[in-house]
């Protein structure tokens, strides 16, 4: 099934991209989108007046930060599908159709890929290694990989949007996206697009204290989605650490001394560690019923339609 232009609200979320908007929506307007969507973060650059002479739908978010305007412009949003790009002129809107195909086909949900080798150029070796090291523990984490998790070019069905319960307000909404698109069981579709380096404003990710929050959100996020992953990880850290500690204690007995308070801090990691990590296979294996249920209860509905 095509999807007509007309059922597409392009979103673009803004803060200060006045180099770059302007140009963003006009191609935009130029390729028949007659729904486009900036919401804006505040920007003190004229990002907005740019926006609304190109012919933009312009709003303002009430709160801070990436996530908030992601949450804030789908409720506001009502074609039933949405193509959502970056404001920062990284992006080719020439690549909208190779996005919106897949939904014609029945996805939910489609990841526009940078990580390419013909895009390499456009990625400092810092931030490539960076996005590949996340990826892979998107993967470890959430037993899907998406290739670009982090990727600001994406197109979705309105329905599978509001499934989402998204509460990131900064940028790990990307990330919070594809962990929920996953835990939704959602289809989802990769599909490589070119990508560029920024031409604007400079950029406004920090690569060690995002790269660090954006860890923290794959790993917090798959308490949900995997939990072996997320109990495993807490148990086998505290049963390392009572390892350690007892290690110590022998040690220290060879030599003739004794730490009573530290064999018994050993014992109680070891078995708290224990413990935790028999939670997390226990979870795991509620989640794989659970799933199951869910999944059965899907395909006698689809039987009796």
């Amino acid at each position: 099934m095509a999807i007509s232009k007309d059922q597409v609200c392009v979103l673009i979320p803004t803060l200060n991209e006045a180099p770059t908007v302007g140009t963003i929506v006009r191609e935009f307007r130029q390729m028949g989108f007659p729904h486009i969507l900036v919401m804006d973060g505040n920007s003190t650059d004229g990002t907005r007046g740019i926006a609304e002479r190109e012919g933009a739908r312009v709003e303002v978010q009430t709160g801070k930060g990436k996530g908030r305007a992601l949450s804030e412009a789908f409720s506001l949003i009502e074609q039933p599908y949405i193509l959502m790009i970056d404001g920062d002129g990284t992006y080719d809107p020439a690549d909208a159709g190779r996005l919106l195909a897949p939904l014609g086909e029945g996805y939910d949900h489609v990841i526009g890929d940078r990580l390419t080798e013909e895009n390499r150029h456009a990625f400092s070796r810092l931030n490539y290694f960076g996005n590949f090291i996340l990826n892979r523990l998107f993967k470890t984490a959430h037993s899907a990989f998406l290739s670009d998790i982090l990727s600001g070019y994406r197109a979705f069905s309105r329905e599978s949007v509001l499934q989402m319960n998204l509460r990131e307000a900064g940028f790990g909404i990307e990330t919070e996206i594809s962990a929920e698109a996953v835990r939704r069981r959602q289809k989802i579709a990769v599909v490589p697009i070119s990508y560029r380096k920024r031409p604007g404003t400079p950029t406004k990710l920090n690569p060690f204290h995002d790269g660090f929050k954006i860890t923290a959100t794959i790993w917090r996020l798959a308490r949900m989605s995997n939990p072996l992953f997320y109990f495993g990880l807490i148990g086998l850290v505290i049963m390392t650490a009572g390892f350690f500690v007892g290690i110590y204690i022998i040690w220290e007995w060879l030599r003739h001394v004794e730490h009573l308070p530290l064999t018994i801090l050993t014992v109680l990691l070891i078995i708290a560690g224990f413990q935790i990590f028999m939670f997390g296979i226990l979870s795991d294996m509620m989640l794989a019923m659970h799933r199951e249920i869910i999944s059965e209860i899907h395909e006698f509905r689809q039987k009796n339609r």
